[in-house]
């Protein structure tokens, strides 16, 4: 087995986040909900214009970008992308312009979604925002982008390729450490997947870690079929550039039922789990991805050993919060 720390080491990368991000216990939700212990790995906490998964990714992807001595970097996302605020912050950092191309993926069109939250910062950090209609609009905008000047970086949305997934096996080493530190042996690893580059490096690195715990990857942004394709693909890719076997297939359950009517649309049961994990642990979760998954989560506690463990990967996005105000117009959830 290769040595789980060597698998990233290799490739460039550029300081970004705070690291190690906390491993927390969730005592009190488990006094409510009973069920296995939920351990929450905070990558919320990484530090970066109010944190998020994508600061892992993006250490890698700019580190490429440095070393390709790219003159810009560009990247899409939906208009409240928490990887494109996270972008444009990295860029900020390391003083490279950013372009962001923000399509109108959800069919929200309040003023708060609109103007607030990820939206809001993204102007605040210093990002050129392209606005289009949909993903046809975004590939002639970055078309005419590649054009203007060839030597920008471009990222996939989400930060999904091979390079960006290196983040989350990196991550991974860094869980298996916590945990071997409190003792703790859990049977699965949630985390909500979009464009499933998160789940595909957890799945790597916790295999060639010697942890067996199943990824248990939740779709929020499309239906089962797409979300393990997805992540499938990206986990091969992220091994033949690692060099190393990828994880066998079983190692990631791909789970759709919190998907509801679609990516960014809220359901009944993710908008109370915001309310009760805030009311118990005081962590903020948001409604697009954590939400839902840890709703799923919560779904399946019955069915789960209650004297085990589960890690819960919380990825971000609080700033999402500020663009659904009006659904909270009503009260606390939960």
């Amino acid at each position: 087995m290769t040595p789980l720390s060597d698998l990233s080491a290799g490739f460039p990368r550029t300081p970004l986040g705070h690291w190690p991000t906390p491993l927390e216990p969730c005592h009190r939700l488990r006094e409510e909900l009973g069920g296995p212990l939920i351990w929450l790995k905070r990558d919320d906490c990484s530090g970066l214009a109010l944190g998020g998964n994508k600061t892992r990714k993006l250490e890698f992807l700019l580190g490429e970008a440095r070393e390709r001595e790219a003159t810009g970097v560009v990247t899409f996302g939906a208009l409240q992308s928490n990887h494109a605020r996270q972008t444009a912050a990295a860029c900020a950092r390391i003083g490279l312009p950013c372009d962001l191309v923000l399509t109108n993926a959800v069919d929200r069109a309040t003023t708060h979604y609109r103007t607030s939250g990820n939206r809001m910062l993204d102007d605040v950090l210093g990002a050129t925002v392209h606005e289009v209609a949909d993903d046809e609009a975004a590939i002639m905008c970055a078309a005419e982008l590649a054009d203007a000047d060839p030597d920008r970086y471009f990222i996939d949305p989400g930060g999904s390729n091979a390079v960006g997934a290196l983040g989350y096996v990196a991550a991974a080493a860094e869980l298996v450490g916590q945990l071997q530190a409190e003792g703790v042996e859990p049977a699965e690893v949630v985390v909500a997947s979009s464009t499933g580059g998160t789940a595909a490096g957890l799945a790597l690195g916790l295999h060639h870690g010697g942890c067996d715990a199943s990824v248990r990857a939740v779709a929020v942004y499309a239906d089962h079929d797409h979300t393990r394709g997805a992540i499938e693909r990206l986990t091969i890719a992220t091994s033949e550039l690692l060099g190393v076997d990828p994880p066998p297939a079983d190692g990631v359950v791909v789970v759709d039922r919190s998907l509801g009517e679609g990516y960014g649309i809220e359901t009944a049961a993710s908008h109370a789990v915001i309310g009760t994990l805030a009311r118990t642990e005081g962590v903020l979760l948001d409604p697009v991805y954590t939400a839902k998954a840890f709703a799923d989560l919560v779904d399946s506690l019955p069915g789960l050993d209650p004297a085990g463990d589960v890690v819960f990967v919380h990825t971000g996005g609080q700033p999402g919060l500020f663009a659904y105000v009006d659904s909270f117009a009503a009260g606390p959830a939960g």
